[in-house]
């Protein structure tokens, strides 16, 4: 695609984020856009939201799950940033959101930086100072979820909102990060089990194809970065007045109220 379809594109999914208006899928209009056309769409838009005022912060990979790439039929990661205008604390009104869903996770948050290519899980472990329990709110610019890969990663792997408990902080050696257990509540009624296992057989393992795939255009995991490691459960539609909590067996808790 050349620089002025990109450029349309980012403009578009922009204005979209920021009137919360969605757009018809881009694969559809677009049938020739690669993963590569659609990085570079998402870089644009981080340069609109950096001009806007917000800082990086993170990155993130998703759809890590067979039980969310069964439910969005995506059958491979993205990736996105995060920036610093996306933390939530305690609560999170939706109102300028799509069609939010939520979905538990481990943050990791990093001590030294992470480039690829070549990282490995061990490599991972030394570089990370803490693990957290996380909740994500992401949202699609793209209406109705009708996304393929190429959607996703240039609407920025679908971020939203995500809240972390900081306090729960705790060293990643200290914990089973594949077999440890995650359970989630609605509205006080239980909703979904996972563990480790299931972002991509263990957490570390995404964390290292994050680091290795944002690697191959030059992007490094940096110190200080908080990094979504992907769900460990089916995500969640959420609306005003519904209260979800997860706990991490080993990690600990974390609540969010929606508004």
């Amino acid at each position: 695609m050349n620089q002025q379809q990109l450029q349309d594109i980012s403009t578009e999914l922009y204005r979209s984020l920021r009137e919360a208006k969605a757009v018809s899928p881009l694969t559809t209009r677009y049938p020739d856009i690669s993963i590569d056309d659609a990085y570079r769409v998402s870089l644009n838009m981080l340069a609109m939201r950096e001009a806007d005022g917000e800082k990086l912060i993170g990155k993130k990979i998703g759809v890590t799950s067979n039980a969310v790439q069964s439910m969005l039929n995506v059958r491979q990661p993205d990736f996105g940033f995060l920036t610093d205008k996306m933390i939530c604390d305690g609560e999170l009104s939706l109102s300028n959101m799509i069609a939010p869903r939520a979905e538990g996770e481990i943050a990791f948050l990093l001590k030294s930086d992470l480039k690829g290519p070549g990282v490995t899980e061990a490599d991972v472990l030394v570089a990370t100072e803490a693990v957290m329990p996380c909740f994500e709110i992401v949202d699609s610019r793209i209406a109705d979820w009708k996304i393929k890969i190429q959607d996703t990663v240039a609407d920025n792997a679908s971020c939203g909102y995500f809240a972390v408990n900081s306090a729960a902080a705790i060293d990643p050696k200290q914990v089973d990060l594949i077999n440890c257990e995650m359970q989630v509540w609605k509205n006080g009624e239980k909703l979904s089990f996972g563990t480790g296992a299931e972002a991509l057989g263990n957490p570390l393992t995404c964390v290292a194809w994050l680091a290795n795939t944002l690697g191959e255009y030059g992007i490094s995991l940096s110190k200080g970065d908080i990094i979504l490691s992907g769900s460990l459960v089916p995500l969640e539609y959420v609306k005003p007045g519904d209260k979800m909590s997860l706990d991490i067996s080993g990690i600990g808790s974390l609540a969010l109220d929606f508004i």
